[in-house]
């Protein structure tokens, strides 16, 4: 695919014809395999706590498969984003400082039947030229024809209403990706979760990031602890979203410019 390179070859350049093109873009070799080890390794224990809640709270129909939320101080969460991986494109589509707004999970079986599925982009209003959010996969097993390589639809990124079902089918393409690769996309690309005809699982994490004035779907400083924050270094600092806080009393929100919840550089 002509929107696919090695990701420490990759020059903006590629990023910036590849994403107005196609609206994604493949980096191979991008992340170790000790790494993605790790990541893989902690999917079944952190699945079956939020399968119990998806039951417990009675909206387990169409979520099977899913992980959401992700960011833990004692897994591989905090260790894959100070890698900075995409750091320069994440900046330059989102133009300066950005934030996590999420971080998930999805385990693709050959039973597997989700709203992911769905053709569908993942912000609720068409944004255009106004780049407000842009997300990542990493591919954490070979995304191939027949195991639910994820179907995008290139070039729908400049489109406002959802394509018809039979032209999504008939013209968009699966990214067939390896192990280790990260697949970038704009936000406002539709695209759909493939069906895994296979006997083994395929996994991937997903991750959202966005201008920093954009409410996370989870409040992640806040789950972590302020006074954790403060032993994070500046880089992940910012990309959790310790730099973009909302006061929560009057006793927050007034304080002096340097010790201000949202800092003067989140927009």
């Amino acid at each position: 695919m002509k929107n696919t390179f090695i990701y420490k070859r990759a020059t903006l350049a590629d990023f910036r014809q590849a994403i107005d093109e196609y609206g994604w873009i493949v980096y191979e070799k991008a992340i170790s395999q000790r790494l993605i080890s790790d990541i893989t390794a902690a999917f079944d224990s952190s699945y079956h706590i939020r399968r119990e809640i998806q039951m417990l709270n009675g909206i387990e129909v169409n979520m099977e498969g899913t992980l959401h939320h992700l960011l833990e101080k004692d897994n591989f969460s905090l260790e894959l984003l100070s890698k900075l991986y995409c750091h320069r494109e994440l900046k330059d589509f989102l133009g300066g400082n950005y934030i996590l707004n999420g971080i998930n999970g999805v385990i693709n079986s050959k039973k597997t039947r989700t709203y992911i599925q769905n053709v569908h982009r993942d912000v609720r209003t068409f944004s255009s030229e106004n780049k407000i959010m842009i997300q990542m996969i990493v591919v954490l097993d070979d995304f191939t024809l027949f195991n639910g390589a994820t179907h995008f639809l290139s070039g729908s990124h400049k489109l406002d209403r959802r394509p018809d079902e039979k032209y999504f089918k008939s013209y968009a393409q699966q990214a067939i990706a390896k192990k280790g690769s990260i697949i970038l996309f704009d936000s406002n690309l539709w695209h759909a979760g493939g069906i895994n005809y296979t006997r083994k699982v395929r996994r991937a994490l997903t991750l959202g990031f966005t201008k920093p004035y954009i409410k996370q779907q989870f409040d992640y400083p806040r789950y972590l602890g302020y006074e954790f924050g403060e032993t994070l270094a500046a880089d992940l600092r910012q990309i959790i979203g310790y730099n973009a806080r909302v006061p929560a009393s009057l006793h927050e929100y007034y304080q002096p410019v340097e010790q201000r919840m949202y800092k003067s550089d989140q927009g």
